[in-house]
């Protein structure tokens, strides 16, 4: 009998093999102490595998799977737990806890159409005369009171902010205000608000602004605002209109009554029984204070003394304060307020959420700095054509674009020759639109919107392509818009197989210019990105807008010529077949990649 018992055990071991647990940044060392070997073997293996690495070298998951399968262990991938993902948590409420919470509101529009003003005039009106001097200590959110009810407004730096923020998972905002001059009517930047705003989901009130001016002309608005998808009530859409005299104090009234219908019909509702969770508005290093913060709170009661999680960072609630500079002992949903006691400083969106054990925040902000450095390392999230023409078919395949043109005329035949693009199974949205240069602005929407940036006759600047790359989004640029539609039609019907890429090296800024006779005008150029090279393609940029595309002629450095000149240096530029080149203009410079 005695001799089966060490088969059973034997039998026992086999079908029970051991597992390696895979995460992101698994070192040689932590797989060496998961299977209990010598981290010198492990290393030998990795060499006998061809892999050179030290015990800090992180492993992939096909290194570590071969590691595995080499002392015959199985690997699998970590398991997720609410711990780790502490932002993904949803605790059931009970109905008869909930209550209504006041609505989030964001003002944004036009420079100068009075979107501060009218922000100034709201913060003013809820500050009796007592509380003056606490005016001056405004964290970026206040609460006003209209009809025994509150609203909290937040002070946004900007619209892009707004999206970095959103693109972070942080849906801050319920309400939208968006403020436009009734003589100006819609601007570039009121444009890229409707952007923003629709690409946030969230509801949209118009407040049209300056109302006692010369050249008011309300109706244009709401003509133009419909153009933009934004049909007011009062021509049968479903978006409210508010006539306002932002300097004057007046309109304000309705437009905050306004706000609270809106918010009603939403039915906000928040449980401050249970333990606060919300995000960031705004972080910042006090040099008295160290790092500090302003929450939203979504949901829960936040008190002084909570442990709390926040983005990759931790902390405990050493003081509160509320909008007028009081310190108070606890916050409720739909409350900002500033905190002190973070052990670092967090990002603006980042998810904010209080526990009871120190240690479990300790060990969640651990937990998502490992994550945090593995998506940064990580291939991007974004969408190019390629990855759309790559995707499974069956389900509906949905392409957002954000386009950008020299001259209005060339989006509107865009969008309508897009609408004539008939693909089954696959749909094409326009989150966003405006003449001019690719921005910031639209990295951080088409980041936000996962969508392909599609330019005609403009430049992008080196800045704003660096950013592009970092975020993972594409950018292409055609001259015409034949080509553009040929691509995103042949993306569609998967069919898409470019042959050759245009890739941009370089960029350089057009000093000072020579008229040379037999040679034409020489361009004096310092090469501010990249490099430039011998018979690339060049395009001309002036003012945002390509103006001319050809090759490069000729190229020096001094009186030499040379194959190609680094950033930081000067040379002298010609363009083949053309010589109106201007100082201040910058020469972009690209080549033809196979792919």
């Amino acid at each position: 009998m005695s001799k089966h018992v060490p088969n059973k055990k034997n039998q026992n071991k086999k079908s029970a093999p051991k597992e390696i647990t895979f995460k992101p940044g698994l070192t040689v060392a932590d797989f060496a102490e998961q299977a209990k070997k010598p981290v010198g073997d492990v290393i030998k293996k990795l060499m006998f595998l061809k892999v050179m690495a030290n015990k800090n070298q992180v492993l992939d998951r096909d290194n570590a799977e071969l590691l595995a399968m080499e002392y015959n262990m199985e690997l699998k991938d970590e398991v997720v737990t609410d711990v780790t993902r502490f932002d993904e948590m949803d605790e059931e409420d009970k109905p008869e806890d909930l209550v209504s919470r006041p609505p989030v509101v964001t003002i944004m529009g036009h420079v100068d159409h009075g979107k501060t003003t009218l922000l100034d005039t709201i913060r003013h009106s809820r500050v009796v005369s007592t509380e003056a001097g606490g005016i001056t200590q405004h964290i970026g959110a206040y609460q006003v009171e209209k009809n025994d009810k509150k609203i909290t407004f937040i002070d946004t730096p900007g619209h892009a902010a707004f999206t970095e923020m959103r693109a972070r998972g942080a849906r801050i905002t319920d309400i939208v205000i968006l403020v436009v001059a009734a003589d100006d009517g819609v601007m570039p930047q009121t444009r890229e608000a409707v952007d923003h705003a629709k690409a946030s989901k969230c509801d949209i009130i118009v407040a049209v602004n300056k109302m006692d001016v010369p050249g008011a002309n309300p109706d244009r608005v709401k003509q133009q605002l419909a153009d933009l998808g934004l049909l007011s009530e009062e021509w049968g859409g479903d978006i409210p209109f508010v006539h306002i005299l932002a300097l004057k104090n007046e309109g304000i009234d309705e437009l905050l009554e306004t706000i609270q219908v809106v918010a009603e019909l939403q039915e906000l509702k928040a449980n401050p029984k249970r333990l606060a969770s919300g995000s960031v508005i705004e972080a910042r290093l006090d040099k008295g204070r160290g790092p500090v913060a302003t929450i939203l709170v979504d949901n829960g009661t936040l008190r002084v003394q909570d442990f709390f999680a926040v983005g990759s960072t931790y902390g405990k609630v050493r003081a509160m304060n509320n909008d007028l500079g009081k310190q108070i002992k606890e916050a409720y949903p739909g409350q900002a307020v500033e905190i002190i006691g973070l052990d670092d400083v967090p990002q603006a969106g980042d998810p904010f959420k209080v526990f009871e054990d120190e240690k479990v925040v300790k060990d969640i902000a651990s937990e998502r700095q490992d994550r945090a450095f593995n998506k940064e390392h990580s291939q991007k999230e974004t969408m190019s054509l390629e990855d759309f023409f790559n995707q499974a078919t069956g389900d509906t395949k949905k392409m957002n674009l954000i386009i950008k043109a020299d001259v209005q005329g060339s989006i509107e035949a865009f969008r309508g020759s897009i609408g004539k693009i008939d693909v089954e199974g696959a749909e094409i949205e326009i989150v966003g639109s405006g003449v001019g240069a690719v921005t910031d602005g639209d990295i951080l929407l088409a980041e936000a919107s996962n969508a392909i940036i599609i330019g005609f006759g403009v430049g992008v600047p080196g800045s704003v392509r660096a950013l592009g790359k970092e975020k993972g989004v594409e950018i292409r640029t055609y001259r015409v818009i034949y080509e553009a539609l040929d691509d995103i039609e042949a993306a569609m019907k998967g069919m898409l197989d470019p042959v050759f890429e245009e890739q941009v090296i370089g960029e350089a800024q057009v000093r000072e210019t020579y008229s040379v006779s037999k040679v034409g005008t020489i361009a004096g150029c310092m090469v501010t990105n990249g490099i430039v090279k011998r018979n690339a393609i060049a395009k001309i940029v002036r003012n945002g807008k390509i103006i001319f595309e050809g090759k490069i002629g000729s190229l020096k450095r001094f009186k030499d010529d040379v194959k190609e000149v680094r950033q930081g240096f000067e040379c002298g530029i010609t363009i083949e077949n053309y010589n109106d080149i201007k100082e201040g203009d910058i020469i972009e410079v690209s080549t033809m990649k196979e792919v």
